[in-house]
């Protein structure tokens, strides 16, 4: 069963979400949808009373809510309390918010929006080029983005094919390729940045995109060539696959006389240049 966590925004609100690509179903983390309709201080403790009231009540609700790792403030995967969007709908209506109404749109297009991704995956393309544009991205940066997206999806469907997790392993693999050709694993990349939850492929520059993406698609091929058994031997090959991405890089720095990896971020890359008086 594959599950993807997203944050989605409702009116500029930050919503954890996760995708079951299994079952076809979003689930929405509760704490998240009841800070947004109450606005309350305590949102745990509202979900807390609500669920005693409809025990009381005789709801079978709250007795199927399941539970799922998302991100908590403090940026570690922390167990939550999430419900399906049929299960959202039935709960908001125990809810009084003026923003009931928009909330229930808002999820029955989100849901509406993902199916029509796994039908057709362009309109996930579409869409992204879409928001990166509305960012203010320059299109020849979204075009490497982009890129990078896909490579990144044949890297993880190779790691899939060797029976390796989604989760730890896919994270360790990944630091190992980042390490060998930035000399950085993701925390510290991201801290030379400046970042915290931020994505960090959404804050390099051209170069470290380009580079970042000949490390991945290196380790897929070499793994496709060599066919690792297991975690262990697929380490060395994310080791291998970053080994070529640092090769190139050593030999523009030595071309060009400056550092690639740099703390240059999305803020510096969209800030508007000041026109010269």
């Amino acid at each position: 069963m594959e599950k993807q966590n997203k944050i989605q925004l409702f009116e500029d609100t930050k919503v954890r979400t996760c995708w079951d690509s299994a079952e076809e179903k979003w689930y929405i983390s509760i704490i998240d949808v009841i800070e947004i309709l109450t606005n309350s201080e305590r949102p745990r403790k509202y979900w807390s009373d609500l669920k005693s009231k409809l025990t009381k009540e005789g709801s079978e609700l709250s007795e199927k809510i399941g539970q799922l790792k998302m991100q908590a403030p403090d940026g570690k995967l922390r167990m939550t309390d999430v419900a399906d969007t049929e299960q959202l709908f039935r709960l908001i209506q125990s809810i009084p918010s003026p923003k009931a109404e928009p909330f229930k749109l808002w999820l029955a297009q989100i849901a509406s929006e993902q199916l029509d991704e796994v039908q057709d995956p362009e309109i996930t393309i579409d869409r992204a080029l879409a928001q990166y544009l509305e960012l203010g991205y320059s299109e020849n940066w979204i075009n490497q983005r982009l890129k990078s997206i896909e490579i990144r999806k044949e890297l993880t469907d190779e790691w899939k094919s060797k029976g390796l997790q989604e989760g730890q392993q896919f994270a360790t693999l990944t630091d190992i390729i980042t390490k060998a050709w930035a000399g950085k694993n993701t925390k510290e990349y991201k801290v030379l940045k400046g970042l915290k939850k931020e994505n960090l492929r959404d804050n390099m520059t051209n170069t470290e995109l380009i580079l970042n993406m000949l490390a991945e698609v290196s380790t897929k091929d070499i793994s496709q060539a060599v066919n690792p058994k297991g975690f262990a031997e697929s380490k060395k090959v994310a080791q291998q696959g970053g080994n070529v991405a640092k090769v190139a890089m050593k030999e523009l720095e030595a071309k060009t006389g400056k550092k690639v990896i740099t703390s240059t971020n999305a803020k510096s890359l969209l800030e508007p240049k000041n026109p010269k008086k």
